[in-house]
């Protein structure tokens, strides 16, 4: 169903998702009582505990069989159900031949059911249901809805609704709450909501608190009442309004109409007969490995057999419906829809305040007037007026911009526009540049600034005369007039001591200490350079690069290398003096590479020769980033430093640092100093690579801790970035350094940059304007992008922090000594002033940088949004994808200052106070037991959890210091694509598409239920590629990918795939290409054999379900998010 298609009055991303007819939704309740026993699950955030593989010793299981019980056996309590076809632990693949469900008429009384099979209902349930009628659309276009009083549409094959039981609560953060039970393990599944058919659910290894609660007939209370006759008027099923864009709940069954309401529990199982009724599909649930023994504390297979690990006593009640995982928003749904509704048409940027499609989807952008998403992404594209509004939602108002961004061959690059010795136009007032939404008046001779409001003279030779519009008739012939994004060559005013840079300079520092030795790396990088220095960024159609050369390589003292076009061999001079780092030589050190190409090539040929007997273990860090700094300085150019470093500086030198990895400050108010630099040198070295421009890329291989969060600070403040390689082989690792190394050195960086974000005024800040009133001013740093006379204005909205890899030196500008086309800054905003509604808000991100070719440029992109007076158009128009990236970076940043326990409930705390005040002013009333999410963030609780069980947030024990660091800085420079494949990783099944298809297969949702063992799937997140093996694999696939015959002899762990010529191979070596090439860094290859040791690190990256280091699975998080909207509602 096209959800877009159905609601036009509304915009495709504001609508909800379809419910589907014919498929189960659980609801989200059951009443514990007082007498159930205790449950086998963890607690929420507790260790995973373990399944009971096979039955006591002795002890046999009962064979399965889909007849009912023999009559000498006792019956199975009333509310109790006798198991399906399948007994404790089976999997069933394919079609079920002997599974049939039924469901009861409506007036049919609850738990007075007999067990016998009844072979004809007068309401059958149909594979996909009849065709909805318009009221039902009408509910199932307003969302879903997860409420614990509304009964569920039908019961799940098999599965028996006895007397509601008491249980424990899953966990202790979670006080007075219930317990979703699992499905006994053998019960047939609900329905699938993908497919609309019968589905497999496997038991889960941890179950979700109940919502609400209802007392247990058996426990003495009284009874629920039965349903005995129609409904009466009023009553409903929760079915929503179309003004409340997303629950999450059942549809409505289709014997009863829209709008009325099952009061009752849920009741005892439906009858269940074996004729033969194709097309009911069962799904692989992920429990692999020999058949389980009945589990603790669940009814065994059939009444008498022995139940093992249970009391005697009393028949056991089974524990209360469990919330069905394809009941709950899917991502993988989400993004598929996106691509089907928005994937075909190119997204036109003309209009203020549209939400770009997802980052998943692609499409082909068009600029008429607003930057393209690939530039600037916001949280919401429509913004509070006032800040009363923004603080009641909590909805942070951020925009990810990354302003080099790489765009596909179908879209062109920012135009250049070149204003001569004038410069480009600007405003006289707030300094903004000119673009799309300037207003010209008196007849072109003075435009309005859009920012401002400011009245500024056009200059003679930018005059043009104005269309009956009131727009300039060359409007379409200038770019910055007509387009969001473009480019204005800067004059020598922008220039540092107002003269025109020198091309930018690559400087290669090598480690030769005795593991970069031994370990193969200094042969493989010097053999590597050798033709790399051929392919350095060029602009545009030049024949070879401007960018200079120069080498260095170092343990406890560094050699400079003279590479001079008329020396017959290399030169070297070392500085043994690390203390007071000086650069030997000018002359002869930075070098054209045509020029010296003999020189170059001799020296990197002797290098590896040179240091090939040296003991020398101990190595410096911070004298050789010095030395680095100093050769640009002293050449009048900025540029970049290549490191590669092998260990912990321990060596006597500035910088000296030592071992501080302790794990037993984890979970402690100390956790945060293992994120924090040892020392302030490096910050303080940093500060003076920025001033220089020198960016400094740093590439690690270490064997044991270097202290990644020390090492990695003057990276991340100069704009460059860290690239680790732990114990590195050169066999393993040589593809994944090499292709790092390439496109790093080759990617096109704009070098000594700086970076304003400004924005529109407020309101009344525009009336004191008009009256003549003087605005408050600001004092504020002078930059290159604004000239020293600058008076910075108040504004409806303001910038107010940021996060990336950068330096600031004021509140304003952001300085990077090198930026490329995969580093974002996130902004975050915040009100000064009141917004108009009918005016918007703008944004406009100024970029001064230097070119490869030495060219000083700005790079402007402009994005107007929309403002409203309404809660609820906010949240129709906000991108979750852009708020998790956001809410990433701002969890990981406060890991430096703050318990991580802290940062994690920050993170907790807000999600629910976004969707309490959306449930609260924006949904219709309803039951307190729904949970109501927007249809914008249905995905917000599955992204945020995916965040909080992130490595940093929440490690496991295998998770090392110098791991979390790594990542931590990795995130904090990541785009809205980068962010949402890395917490929520795709899993693309390889065998269920056809191998012809040149299309990648459909993924589907991160969880071990969703894995077949009869099956092959790739995983990736960006940094890693997972290639999983079933064991159930067919020979011929087998034989076909790794040339083996049989799922025993492939070697897991295995890097490579064998090149062979058959149509399977082909296709999936081309899909590993194609995700590698979506992707920044190179992902390594690793073949994980089912049941492997290997598996359990595979399985960290299944982030729907609980993790090792006790992160909760999705359906637990979403029930304790609900859990937290209603104590804030209360």
């Amino acid at each position: 169903m096209n959800v877009n298609q159905s609601a036009p009055p509304l915009p495709p991303f504001g609508q909800s998702q379809p419910v589907y007819p014919g498929y189960h939704q659980s609801s989200y309740g059951g009443q514990p009582g007082s007498t159930a026993p205790p449950t086998p699950y963890g607690a929420y955030n507790g260790p995973v505990p373990g399944y009971q593989q096979t039955p006591p010793p002795g002890v046999s299981r009962a064979p399965p069989s889909s007849e009912a019980p023999p009559a000498s056996t006792a019956q199975a309590p009333c509310g109790q159900a006798a198991y399906g076809q399948f007994g404790q632990g089976d999997v069933q693949n394919g079609p079920s031949s002997t599974v049939q469900m039924q469901r009861f008429p409506g007036s049919q009384p609850f738990g007075s059911v007999p067990l016998a099979p009844v072979v004809s209902q007068p309401t059958v349930l149909q594979p996909y249901g009849p065709p909805p009628t318009s009221a039902q659309v009408t509910a199932q276009l307003a969302g879903m809805q997860i409420s614990g009083a509304v009964a569920p549409a039908l019961p799940p094959v098999g599965l028996g609704y006895g007397p509601p039981t008491s249980l424990a609560s899953a966990s202790g953060s979670f006080p007075n709450s219930g317990l979703y039970g699992s499905y006994p393990q053998g019960q047939a599944p609900p329905l699938s909501q993908a497919q609309g058919h019968l589905g497999a659910q496997p038991p889960q290894r941890s179950a979700p608190p109940q919502a609400s609660s209802f007392t247990s007939p058996a426990s003495g209370g009284p009874r629920m009442p039965s349903m005995t006759g129609p409904l009466l008027s009023g009553q409903g099923f929760g079915g929503p309004s179309l003004s409340q864009p997303n629950h999450v709940s059942s549809p409505p069954p289709q014997a009863l109409p829209p709008g009325t309401q099952m009061t009752g529990p849920p009741g005892p199982p439906p009858p269940m007969h074996s004729s033969q009724q194709p097309g009911y599909q069962l799904q692989q649930n992920g429990s692999f490995g020999p058949a389980r023994g009945p589990q603790p504390n669940y009814g065994s297979p059939y009444p008498g057999a022995p139940t093992f690990g249970s009391q005697p006593g009393p028949p056991q009640p089974l524990p209360p419906k469990r919330l069905d995982p394809d009941a709950i928003p899917s991502p993988i749904q989400v993004i598929e829809d996106d691509r089907n509704n928005r994937g075909s048409e190119p997204f036109v940027t003309g209009a203020r305040g549209q939400v770009p499609p997802l980052v998943t989807t692609n499409f082909l952008v068009k600029d008429q007037g607003n930057a393209s998403p690939r530039y600037i992404r916001c949280t919401s594209y429509n913004i509070p007026c006032t800040s009363d509004m923004a603080k009641q939602a909590q909805v942070p108002l951020a925009a990810v911009i990354k302003p080099l961004a790489r765009l596909p061959p179908e879209e062109a690059s920012p135009y250049v526009v070149d204003h001569g010795e004038s410069g480009p136009l600007r405003c006289n007032r707030c300094k903004a540049y000119m673009c799309p939404f300037m207003q010209f008046v008196e007849g072109g001779r003075r435009f309005q600034c859009c920012f401002c409001s400011c009245i500024n003279d056009v200059p003679p030779q930018y005059f043009q005369h104005l269309d009956h519009t009131g727009k300039r008739v060359d409007a379409y012939d200038r770019p910055e007039l007509s387009l969001g994004s473009y480019e204005f060559l800067a004059t020598v005013d922008y220039c540092k001591n107002n003269k025109f840079p020198s091309p930018p300079a690559f400087i290669f520092m090598i480690d030769v200490s005795y593991n970069a030795i031994r370990s193969g790396l200094v042969r493989l990088l010097c053999e590597e350079l050798k033709s790399l220095i051929d392919f350095l960024p060029r602009e545009g159609g030049a024949e070879e690069s401007a960018i200079r050369v120069g080498f260095v390589t170092y343990n406890k003292v560094l050699h400079f290398y003279n590479v001079k076009s008329s020396l017959a061999q290399p030169q070297m001079m070392v500085v043994s003096d690390v203390a007071d780092m000086f650069v030997p030589l000018l002359d002869g050190f930075l070098v054209n590479v045509s020029e010296s190409r003999a020189v170059i090539t001799s020296l990197l040929d002797q290098i590896p020769e040179m240091f090939a007997d040296t003991r020398e273990t101990e190595t410096v860090f911070a004298p050789v980033i010095q030395a680095g700094m100093e050769a640009l300085k002293a050449a009048e150019c900025a540029g970049k430093l290549f490191l590669f470093h092998t260990s912990l500086p321990i060596a006597e030198a500035p910088g000296k640092l030592k071992n501080r990895d302790d794990r037993k400050l984890i979970n402690t108010d100390k956790e945060k100093t293992l994120f924090q630099p040892q020392t302030g040198a490096y910050q303080t070295l940093a500060k003076e690579c920025v001033a220089q421009g020198c960016c400094v890329d740093l590439f690690l291989f270490p064997n044991q801790y270097v202290d990644v969060a020390t090492l990695s600070v003057v990276p991340q403040l100069t704009g460059g970035s860290v690239y680790k390689y732990a114990c590195f082989q050169v066999e393993n690792d040589q593809e994944r350094f090499l292709s790092d190394l390439r496109r790093d050195v080759q990617k096109v960086v704009g070098f000594d940059a700086v970076m304003r974000v400004r924005t529109s005024t407020g309101q009344s800040w525009l009336e004191k304007s008009r009256r003549g009133t003087k605005p408050g001013r600001e004092t504020s740093g002078s930059c290159d992008i604004c000239s020293p006379d600058l008076i910075p204005v108040a504004s409806g909205i303001r910038a107010v922090d940021f996060f990336g890899a950068f330096y600031m030196s004021n509140t304003t500008d952001v300085e990077l000594a090198g930026l490329d086309g995969d580093k974002t800054v996130t902004v975050e905003f915040k009100h000064d002033d009141r917004l108009n509604e009918e005016s918007g808000a703008l944004l406009q991100c100024a970029l001064l940088y230097t070119s490869c070719a030495g060219q000083r440029r700005l790079r402007i992109h402009n994005l107007a949004l929309n403002c409203c007076t309404q809660l609820a158009d906010l949240y129709r128009n906000c991108e979750t994808d852009t708020l998790i990236n956001y809410m990433a970076k701002f969890a990981y940043r406060g890991v430096l200052n703050s318990p991580v326990k802290t940062v994690r409930d920050t993170l907790i705390t807000q999600c629910a106070q976004i969707l309490a005040c959306y449930r609260k002013n924006c949904a219709s009333p309803s039951s307190a037991g729904q949970l109501i999410l927007p249809e914008c963030m249905k995905l917000l609780p599955v992204y945020l959890n995916c965040v909080l069980k992130s490595d940093v947030l929440q490690p496991g024990a295998e998770v090392t210091t110098d791991d979390r660091a790594y990542v931590r800085q990795l995130v904090t420079s990541m785009d809205v694509a980068e962010t949402n494949v890395f917490f929520y990783p795709r899993l693309l099944p390889l065998t269920k598409s056809p191998i012809e298809s040149a299309t990648e297969p459909p993924a589907v949702r991160a969880s071990e239920e969703r894995l077949s063992n009869g099956d092959i799937y790739l995983l990736e997140n960006g940094l890693n590629l997972f290639l999983w093996v079933g064991a159930s694999v067919q020979q011929g696939v087998v034989q076909s990918l790794f040339s083996v015959s049989s799922f025993s002899q492939i070697t897991s762990g295995l890097s490579v795939l064998p090149v062979l010529d058959n149509p399977l191979s082909k296709k999936v070596r081309g899909l590993i290409d194609s995700l590698r090439a979506q992707r920044s860094r190179y992902m390594k290859l690793i073949v994980v054999k089912q049941e492997d040791k290997l598996e359990m690190l595979f399985k960290h990256f299944l982030v729907e379900d609980k993790s090792l280091s006790g992160g909760a699975s999705y359906v637990d998080f979403l029930c304790h998010m609900h859990k937290e909207i209603r104590q804030l509602l209360s």
